[in-house]
């Protein structure tokens, strides 16, 4: 259970969430994102998400989940356009022939590579991420925060739950806690990052 908390998120600004298994990070994320009922005020660019119909909310703020979804049998199925994903499917270390593969084949990092790009492609002003690199070697995990860096520095922004103490420092201007569902902001040792 989430207690009160009081945030706010610019454009082009990435806050890492971080705090124990079972604190609530996702909880807040979920909240947010219009996910889970929840009696919060959020607003966007000065509209209160319940004047917002709930796709439009969603394409908004998207979210990516540590486990994300996939309904259909192959990759492609899963993005509207293909050519448009291709540049990002490219970037992070995916050949063209991604497209044709069976969602059965794709590893656990492979999927959140991919559903990463899925919520990429609708272009949302904010983007959730729920530990989006956990299962990822240390080269794909560079090629998503160089990816998720450029989109910050372009105006994304960006909340981003990570458990890796190095990750947050490399990602992020600013930094919550969340403990025993208290968010709480952490006063920042490192510089803001540049993109």
């Amino acid at each position: 259970m989430l207690k009160p908390a009081s945030l706010s998120l610019s454009a082009g600004e990435c806050i890492a969430d971080r705090g124990p298994s079972g604190a609530g990070k996702t909880l807040l994320l979920r909240a947010i994102a219009d996910l889970d009922p929840n009696e919060g005020l959020v607003t966007l660019n000065g509209r209160d998400r319940s004047t917002i119909e709930g796709p439009e909310w969603r394409r908004l703020v998207g979210y990516l989940p540590a486990e994300p979804g996939w309904w259909a049998n192959t990759v492609g199925e899963h993005f509207g356009e293909w050519t448009e994903a291709l540049a990002l499917v490219r970037h992070l270390g995916f050949p063209e022939e991604t497209k044709a593969w069976p969602i059965t084949r794709l590893s656990t990092g492979e999927r959140l590579r991919l559903a990463l790009i899925r919520a990429l492609m609708v272009r949302p002003k904010v983007l959730l991420l729920d530990e989006p690199t956990a299962a990822l070697d240390a080269a794909s995990v560079a090629a998503v925060e160089s990816l998720i860096a450029t989109r910050i520095g372009a105006g994304l922004a960006v909340l981003w739950v990570t458990h890796d103490a190095d990750q947050a420092k490399r990602v992020a201007h600013r930094l919550l806690m969340v403990e025993a569902g208290q968010v709480r902001e952490e006063v920042s040792e490192w510089p803001a990052i540049s993109p």
